[in-house]
C-alpha cells in the first residue's frame, strides 16, 4: 500500500508542475489572442496560400491569422520592454519613473496597487544583485525563521528585513533587528526560497538525509519504540 502511494506522489511531483506549466502557457496564449486586434493580421490575407471556401479552412486560416498576431505583439512588447529598460538607465528615465511613481502615489488606491505590483517585479525580474542576501532571525527563544535582508537600514541602525509567510511569500512581516541578533546564511537567494516556498521540504535536497521514508514507515516505528 505504501509502495503505490509513493510512486503516485512521485509521479504528481514530476507531473503536476508540467501541467500547471502548459496550463498557464495556454491562458496567456488565449489571452494574448483575445487582445490582440485582427487588423496586424486579417485571415482573409492567407486565403491565397490557403485556398478554400469550407468551414475548415477558414478555421485553419484564423489560427494560422491568431498565431502570427500573437508572434506580433509579443515581438512589440519585447522591443518595447528593451527600449523602456534601455531608458530607464539614463537620467530622462530616471526623471520619468520618479514623475509616474508621484503621479500614482497621488490616488489612495492606485498607490496600494501600483506600489505592490512595482515591488513585486522588482522581487521577481530584478537583477541579482538588487535580491537582498537570506539570513535567519531568532523571533522566540529557540526560534529560528527565514528572512531577507531589504538593504533598509533605521535611523537606531536595525537593519529591515522582510520576514515571508510560508508557502505564500508574497505576504509576511517587515521587521527592524539588531546586526547582532541576525545570523547570514551560506546561500542564495533560489534556495531560501525554495525552502520558503515548499514548507520546508525543499531543503531536504541540500542535507545529508534519508527522505524517502513512508509515512507508514515512520508510524511503524514509533509504534515499535
Amino acid at each position: 500500500m505504501a509502495s503505490w502511494k509513493r510512486d503516485f506522489a512521485s509521479g504528481i511531483v514530476v507531473l503536476g508542475p508540467i501541467l500547471i506549466t502548459l496550463y498557464v502557457i495556454y491562458w496567456l496564449y488565449g489571452l494574448a489572442a483575445g487582445l490582440t486586434p485582427g487588423l496586424i493580421l486579417n485571415a482573409d490575407t492567407l486565403e491565397p496560400l490557403i485556398s478554400g471556401s469550407s468551414a475548415s479552412a477558414e478555421q485553419i486560416r484564423e489560427q494560422i491569422a491568431q498565431f502570427f498576431r500573437v508572434i506580433t505583439a509579443l515581438t512589440v512588447f519585447a522591443i518595447l520592454t528593451f527600449s523602456i529598460g534601455y531608458l530607464m538607465r539614463t537620467t530622462i528615465g530616471g526623471l520619468v519613473e520618479r514623475l509616474v511613481d508621484n503621479l500614482a502615489n497621488q490616488v489612495p488606491v492606485i498607490r496600494l496597487v501600483y506600489n505592490a505590483s512595482k515591488m513585486a517585479a522588482e522581487t521577481a525580474f530584478g537583477e541579482q544583485e538588487s535580491l537582498q542576501k537570506p539570513v535567519k532571525i531568532e523571533t522566540w527563544e529557540g526560534l529560528r525563521m527565514t528572512s531577507f535582508k531589504t538593504g533598509k537600514v533605521t535611523d537606531d541602525g536595525r537593519e529591515v528585513l522582510f520576514l515571508p509567510t510560508s508557502p505564500n511569500i508574497t505576504t509576511g512581516y517587515v521587521v527592524e533587528v539588531e546586526p547582532s541578533e541576525i545570523t547570514d546564511l551560506d546561500e542564495n537567494v533560489e534556495d531560501a526560497l525554495t525552502r520558503v516556498l515548499s514548507g520546508g521540504f525543499g531543503d531536504a535536497n541540500h542535507r545529508d538525509m534519508d527522505v524517502d521514508i513512508s509515512i507508514d514507515e515512520a508510524k511503524t516505528s514509533r509504534t515499535d519504540d
